[in-house]
């Protein structure tokens, strides 16, 4: 059995969190995940509390075992999401885009594990002293909003400057990324873009096989300049977008432009003028299945690794 400490942090039977994603991590993914031993994290998103609060008790509906909820720092709704949250007495909070330190005393001092998302080691030392229990250290191979860092060489320096379990992010679908993230330090992985793909997911199918058809260079990154840059699938919104910013358009425009266009790829399946969320692991995807079996997959593959990689060296 593959049991690291983010399992017993969480209480989780698998080292395998899934990526809070919003309009996708919903109660049917969430617990999905969480009923196959990993931890699954409702995406908060910019959404409003009465749907948080649904997707909440939904999930609770679905499964008895622990799961967690992603919230934005730039949610508009942050302090109201943050009182439905208290209130319904979720397990996890994972943190995102931006810094969550006047949150984390609310949610430790009721009993609530928080873990928050890192692209640097200062941000992992500081968030540490703020009393988080776990960092995911998140390469630029994510999808959505990206750092500057690969995951190869930010996970390991995150493990070294920290005492708290860091989860590796970035890159990560299979059981050799598993192995990998254990190999570079890391307690478990998150996964996005591989829990996209599969059955439960309530993303558009369009979606889901464009991911499935996707190849090593099939993503980009888009709004560097206006400063959220994030990687998504290169369709033919990106390249309007990205001409957009090299002809200097400003920080509103582009905001303007790219309005709504998240929901328009992810949910509605317009594959050209919608935003397509999704990592650089995307190339690794073949194909759309149950979340049980591609936890299963994962561990028994990172099992066998972790079992025959000194076979395959030789020495002297």
């Amino acid at each position: 059995m593959l049991r690291t400490a983010i399992c017993d942090l969480f209480s989780i039977e698998h080292p395998i969190i899934q990526g809070g994603m919003m309009w996708v991590g919903t109660a049917e993914l969430v617990s999905a995940v969480s009923n196959a031993g990993g931890l699954g994290i409702i995406g908060a998103g910019n959404s409003e509390p009465d749907w948080v609060r649904q997707q909440i008790r939904s999930t609770k509906q679905l499964t008895n075992k622990p799961f967690g909820i992603n919230i934005i720092m730039l949610s508009p709704f942050i302090e109201e999401v943050t009182e439905v949250v208290l209130e319904e007495e979720v397990a996890v909070v994972a943190f995102g885009a931006g810094n969550p330190e006047i949150y984390i005393p609310r949610f430790k001092q009721a009993g609530i594990k928080v873990m928050s998302v890192v692209a640097s080691v200062g941000s992992a030392r500081r968030l540490e002293r703020l009393g988080v229990d776990a960092v995911v250290a998140e390469g630029m191979e994510s999808g959505g909003e990206v750092g500057e860092t690969t995951t190869m060489v930010l996970v390991p320096q995150v493990v070294d400057s920290v005492q708290i379990p860091v989860v590796a992010a970035g890159g990560i679908a299979d059981g050799r990324g598993l192995a990998a993230a254990l190999a570079l330090g890391a307690q478990g992985v998150q996964m996005g873009t591989r829990f996209i793909c599969s059955d439960e997911c309530i993303a558009h199918p369009r979606f889901k096989e464009r991911i499935v058809k996707a190849h090593d260079r099939s993503t980009v990154v888009a709004g560097r300049t206006a400063g959220y840059a994030v990687r998504c699938l290169e369709n033919r919104l990106t390249r309007q977008f990205l001409a957009l910013e090299k002809a200097g358009a400003t920080e509103e425009e582009l905001d303007w432009f790219g309005r709504g266009r998240t929901y328009l790829g992810l949910i509605e399946g317009d594959l050209d003028e919608g935003l397509l969320l999704a990592g650089q692991s995307a190339g690794l995807i073949k194909g759309i299945k149950p979340v049980k079996v591609i936890i299963g997959e994962i561990i028994a593959e990172a099992e066998a690794i972790i079992r025959t990689i000194g076979e395959r060296m030789s020495y002297g």
